[in-house]
This record gives structure tokens, sequence and C-alpha cells, in this order.
């Protein structure tokens, strides 16, 4: 990826969950910032007040195969004799404070916009699933979660239209929402 423009879907493919945090692995944050892993690694190592606990996990070899097993880009992992580091939100930011190429500054700036929009994504979400009148509340909701999808999913793509439909049937709730896309021209 290097030279290359970084954009939160290149972010966000690359996001992962360990012990119940959203992370990146090292090895893909030095594919985003353009970087050999052990450049990564030796910031942090030059740098270890900039990561109290919290801010890194170091994945263990039971984590290193669940995820080698579980996420296709990372089947490199398998045959590496070093465990990963995955950084937290907290520890990307403080890593952005260290690396400060221009390939660096624009992939912190994807990293910072994704782990945002995926925050308020999961707000969102959490938001709606306490509305149930069917009212203009519920259908913001529902109009933003599918900005923030679509954002999130199709950045190369432009919105067409967005359509919400609501339909209560006694018991049942029905909620269909649909954002149609075109390629940008």
């Amino acid at each position: 990826m290097a030279n290359e423009i970084i954009t939160t879907q290149d972010v966000e493919s690359r996001v992962i969950e360990i012990r119940g945090q959203k992370v990146l692995l090292d090895c893909d944050v030095a594919a985003l910032y353009g970087v050999k892993t052990k450049e990564i690694n030796q910031a942090v190592k030059n740098n270890p007040e900039k990561f109290p606990e919290g801010y890194l996990i170091e994945v263990d070899i039971f984590e290193k195969e669940e995820v080698v097993k579980n996420f296709d880009h990372l089947k490199k992992l398998k045959f590496s004799q070093f465990l990963p580091t995955a950084f937290t939100e907290r520890g990307l930011y403080m890593l952005a404070t260290i690396l400060k190429s221009k390939q660096a500054v624009q992939t912190t700036i994807a990293i910072i916009d994704t782990f945002a929009m995926v925050r308020d994504m999961a707000r969102t979400m959490e938001s709606l699933q306490n509305e149930t009148d069917g009212g203009d509340k519920q259908k913001d909701l529902l109009q933003r979660s599918g900005e923030l999808m679509a954002e999130v999913i199709g950045q190369n793509l432009t919105t067409k239209a967005i359509e919400t439909e609501i339909e209560l049937n006694l018991a049942v709730v029905k909620i269909k929402h649909k954002v149609i896309r075109k390629d940008k021209e």
C-alpha cells in the first residue's frame, strides 16, 4: 500500500476484535503506513512511555492461531516465529505521534475516521434497539445507520437513493433500509 491513498474502508477491512476490543495487528498497521512491521514494533520499543496499559495487547499463541484461522489476510502470521502486537484505538493514536511521514499522516486520519465511524455506528445501532415506537426518531436513526454503513463500506460510490420502510404488524416489527449506490463518475 506504499504511497496509496488510504481510505476508511482499507482500515475497516483490517479491524479485528481481540479480548473484546477493536484492534489492528502490527502487520496491518505496517501495511497501512507503508513500512515494515519491524519498524512499527521498533517505534513502540523506543517509546515505551507512550504505550501504557490498554494501548497495546500482546497477542498470545492461542489468539494468534485464532486470527490466522479466521482472517485470510493474516495467514502469513501462521509461519511467523513472533507473536503479533495488537494496537487499540488509543495505541494507534499514540503511534501517530511517532510516525511523521506524509503517508503516516494520511493513514492516521483514515484510522481515526474509521474508529470514530465504528463508535458512531455502535451508538446508533444501540439507540435504534431502544426505539420501538416506529416514529420519526427511529426513522432518523435508521437513516443515520444506513449512511454510516454506506460510508464505511462503499467509499468509492455515491448515494443514488435512500429508502426506509417500517412495517408494524401487532407484535412484529419489520424494518427495511435500502441504500442504492452507484460508481462515482
